[in-house]
């Protein structure tokens, strides 16, 4: 009994040591964390009246030729961890008069990093009601302000608007594109549609968005109008693969025509089909589908399909409807020969959703949308966000035959490439 007593003793001890760790590592963090400020402070403090010394002179030191005076201190505000703080400016003014600048404080008074700040803090999720509340603690001494909820918003407001003036702007000239994916996302009473591109050494940009109360085809057209006007090439051949929206397809048939070769996603196809089946004829009819969509000649592909619908004919007949509704466009990049990986990639319009996604997920925080300049603008902070991440798609290496398939059709339509006339 003793020998128990005498273990379970000697294992309270360390718990009671790592507590006692713990509570000293948390006050050294706090202590080190004010230390480093005050430090900060102290080191800008001799900073900026090192200068003052340069243009005045040493404190009661009698000089002819100093260029300036000293002028006491005033109260001035730097940013520092997300927030406004208040300091002691050194002053000097001139032998006419004016205010000296010092060359520090007027570099860093000029940097306003909190615009930056508060726009990654919303990207991450952050409320602007706890934006405060996610920024280290400062000495209780040291004044600060600029965390409030009107604050934040008010600086993530002006920021997103230039920087999605300024993204709406680019230059698409020198980007040469071979597909191109549209689709829309809804946000309250507003659609926004979304264009990613992708160019032929494999990499994905998001060209541009546009606003609209529907998925419609003027906001098609508008979309599409705004890529023409920034150097989208409308004069050759290029790829679109969309969710079979008939407002995206006719505005894209309107402005490119024959250069435009259309892809059906076939996932939102199979969708279509299985709405129109009963729960017992899915699975049959979605292997059916996937067999004709999985062999690599295209005639064949088109007469399982259709022999599909025959047999639905009867007693489902809006579902053989389905599948026969845009069939040849759920095969159009099965006719280019591209590999196995190109195909499989633009056959959906996944990419696109997965795009959308991230745009949910970092909106998803918006209770309330007040306009559509609101949400184009938080669509484009997020467009933005996952252009970050993006990766070239797989099988890049072999993006060149459906380079070389839309140049066939170029020719087919009597366009001379401009390289070639040069030539």
């Amino acid at each position: 009994m003793r020998r128990n007593r005498r273990k379970s003793r000697v294992s309270q001890v360390p718990v009671a040591s790592e507590v006692q760790q713990l509570t000293l590592a948390e006050q050294l963090r706090n202590n080190l964390h004010e230390f480093i400020v005050r430090t900060g402070l102290e080191t800008l403090d001799e900073l900026l009246e090192s200068e003052r010394t340069a243009i005045c002179g040493q404190p009661y030191a009698r000089d002819p030729e100093r260029g300036a005076i000293r002028g006491g201190h005033t109260r001035g505000e730097l940013v520092m961890g997300g927030r406004r703080v208040s300091v002691s400016r050194p002053r000097a003014r001139t032998n006419e008069g004016h205010e000296a600048l010092l060359p520090s404080w007027n570099r860093f008074s000029n940097e306003d990093p909190l615009h930056q700040r508060a726009l990654e803090q919303m990207v991450v999720g952050v409320s602007t009601r706890r934006y405060g509340r996610s920024l280290e603690e400062t000495p209780t001494e040291i004044s600060t302000r600029g965390t409030s909820k009107s604050a934040v918003s008010r600086r993530f407001v002006a920021t997103t608007t230039a920087k999605f003036r300024a993204w709406m702007a680019r230059d698409l000239s020198a980007i040469r594109l071979v597909c191109v994916m549209m689709d829309g996302i809804t946000y309250a009473d507003h659609v926004v549609l979304v264009a990613l591109g992708f160019d032929v050494d494999g990499k994905k940009h998001v060209l541009g968005l546009w606003e609209g109360a529907t998925e419609n085809s003027v906001a098609c057209k508008g979309l599409l109008n705004n890529l023409r006007d920034r150097g989208l090439n409308t004069e050759r051949s290029l790829l679109f693969v969309i969710d079979g929206s008939k407002a995206l397809r006719r505005a894209i048939l309107d402005i490119f025509g024959k250069r435009a070769l259309i892809q059906r996603c076939r996932v939102h196809k199979r969708r279509n089909v299985r709405e129109h089946l009963p729960i017992e004829l899915h699975a049959s009819v979605k292997s059916a589908l996937s067999e004709a969509y999985s062999v690599q000649d295209a005639t064949r592909a088109e007469q399982l399909l259709k022999n599909l619908a025959r047999r639905l004919e009867t007693d489902h007949p809006s579902a053989a409807e389905s599948v026969l509704e845009g069939l040849e466009e759920t095969l159009t990049v099965k006719k280019l020969g591209l590999t196995a990986n190109i195909e499989r990639i633009f056959s959906t319009t996944n990419a696109i959703e997965n795009l959308n996604g991230r745009g949910r997920d970092i909106t998803r925080r918006v209770k309330r949308w007040r306009g559509g300049s609101m949400v184009v603008r938080w669509m484009a902070t997020a467009m933005n966000e996952a252009g970050k991440t993006f990766r070239r798609i797989q099988g890049y290496r072999d993006l060149h035959r459906l380079s070389r398939a839309l140049e066939e059709n170029d020719k087919k339509l009597g366009i001379i490439d401009d390289r070639q006339q040069v030539a």
